[in-house]
């Protein structure tokens, strides 16, 4: 593990931030689209930030398992421990430092997904190299993992909760706007 992995890790980084940052427009710039819907963020709310995150890593990941997956056994385990350790340190961060000041702040809101891409390609390159969830078992779990998270992302913006993680703080509406 050198070099190789730490390309890919490098140019998995750059991907997610730079898909992330355009899923939050593309359906507004779809005109409203279903099929937008599913994989883009539709309002403000933290959730639909935290989909920002999930879809690019899930689509990254798909693609580095297909080419590499042989080299890397622990990818499927490795990405669902960092998926979900980095997926929930966006609401942890946001809920804290709101909470602390009292209302949100743009930059801070964009800064956090940026930091939930960073912490996620430092976890995977650490626990990829440690080799300690390179087990079959953990490698079936990590691909239910990563599947069920995509699909409660997407079916959670067509039927979201009615809790604050899923309302819009601009709006106050949840899930598709209209």
């Amino acid at each position: 593990m050198g070099k190789r992995l730490f390309r890919w890790e490098a140019v998995g980084a750059l991907w997610t931030a730079a898909a992330g940052t355009l899923l939050h427009f593309v359906y507004e710039w779809s005109g409203g689209s279903v099929w937008a819907a599913v994989f883009s963020g539709v309002n403000e709310s933290v959730w639909e930030h935290m989909k920002l995150l999930v879809m690019p890593l899930f689509l990254f990941t798909v693609v580095q398992v297909a080419v590499m997956g042989d080299r890397y056994p622990g990818l499927p385990g490795t990405r669902a421990v960092s998926l979900l350790a980095s997926v929930a340190l966006i609401p942890v961060v946001y809920y804290t430092y709101t909470g602390i000041l009292g209302f949100r702040v743009s930059w801070v809101d964009i800064s956090i997904f940026y930091m939930a891409v960073t912490v996620y390609f430092l976890l995977d390159r650490k626990l990829l190299q440690s080799g300690r969830l390179d087990a079959v078992w953990v490698q079936v779990m990590g691909i239910v993992v990563l599947w069920t998270v995509v699909f409660v992302f997407a079916w959670c913006t067509f039927r979201p909760p009615r809790l604050p993680l899923w309302q819009d703080p601009v709006t106050g509406i949840f899930g598709i706007p209209g």
